[in-house]
């Protein structure tokens, strides 16, 4: 997938953004007052948990779902994710009328397991550590006829991805501004690569950064090397949405062209921003979804004088983890 014919570019998330019309939500990008008296800066929030299914995942998959030949629908799809791209994958399989099978490890919060099959597909559980998720979905598409639909690393799923970008650059120019920075939360890197060239192509000297939790950032290790590292442990955080062990190679190509560097934050810094955006925005943002908020919160993100977008991906949380958070 290295040959650049076969990345994304921004005329496909303009298409992208015309499949989606109309299913999935346009998301507000929220201005927080208590935020610029906090960080010197103007700062706004991209509401991703305000996305159909709690996350952004929906979009890619999808755009991904809709490009799926009628004759091959029958067979359905096949995903595997920790919880937000299974929701997506389920959400948009049960609007167009696809069967769906979610390979999920057994340690993904009971939310997300239960609001999976709620919509209709098929959960496979696994061991994170001791399994491997791709495999496993690869023999049950195989065995199925099933498209198989990654959680970021397919073109698709990035252009899809993408329209947070879009939709970040339309409703700032809407406003008279244009963005110094926009903080992405990084997995796999399907999000910040999508965003990445849809900011680019409009605010070319805006700056993106990847938002990791702290031992698993793989993305601001990688750019620093310029290869693709691994993360050394594949469990825990409490960002349990962003624990892939290495950047995606499709991702990571577009990323290390247009990507200013990485963050992270402790899940100590995480739980705050968590408590934060409930208490002063009114917000429910999961861990994985604060990372931006928190490295923005710590002080690592320094947006003085600047207009930053940090981009809350999603808000999927267990009930017991987010009173815990919150205090």
């Amino acid at each position: 997938m290295s040959n650049p014919q076969t990345l994304p570019t921004a005329a496909d998330i303009d298409a992208a953004a015309g499949r989606i019309a109309g299913v999935a939500v346009r998301t507000p990008l929220v201005h927080s007052p208590v935020l610029d008296a906090r960080t010197g800066g103007r700062v706004f929030l991209k509401a991703e948990t305000l996305q159909r299914t709690g996350s952004f995942k929906f979009r890619g998959a999808f755009n991904m779902l809709a490009q799926i030949p009628e004759h091959q629908r029958e067979n359905g799809v096949v995903a595997y994710s920790s919880g937000n791209h299974a929701q997506g994958v389920a959400a948009a399989a049960k609007l167009l009328g696809m069967p769906a099978v979610i390979v999920m490890p057994a340690d993904a919060p009971a939310s997300k397991r239960a609001r999976t099959a709620a919509l209709g597909a098929e959960v496979v559980l696994y061991d994170r550590v001791h399994e491997s998720r791709e495999a496993i979905a690869e023999r049950i598409a195989t065995a199925r006829g099933a498209t198989l639909v990654p959680p970021f690393d397919h073109p698709k799923i990035v252009a899809g991805q993408g329209t947070v970008g879009r939709e970040i650059i339309e409703d700032l120019v809407a406003l008279g501004a244009s963005p110094d920075l926009v903080a992405v939360n990084a997995s796999g890197g399907g999000l910040t690569a999508g965003v990445a060239l849809a900011v680019k192509a409009k605010a070319a000297a805006a700056n993106i950064f990847t938002a990791e939790p702290e031992n698993f950032d793989d993305h601001a290790r990688s750019f620093a090397s310029g290869v693709r590292e691994r993360n050394s442990a594949a469990s825990g955080s409490i960002c349990d949405a962003l624990l892939a062990p290495s950047p995606g190679e499709i991702t990571f190509a577009i990323n290390k062209m247009l990507v200013a560097g990485g963050v992270a934050a402790s899940d100590a810094e995480v739980a705050a921003a968590v408590a934060f955006a409930f208490h002063e925005l009114k917000l429910v943002v999961e861990p994985g979804g604060a990372v931006a908020l928190a490295a923005l919160l710590a002080g690592t993100l320094d947006v003085r004088g600047r207009v930053a977008v940090i981009v809350l991906s999603g808000g999927n949380v267990d009930a017991e983890l987010f009173a815990k958070l919150i205090g």
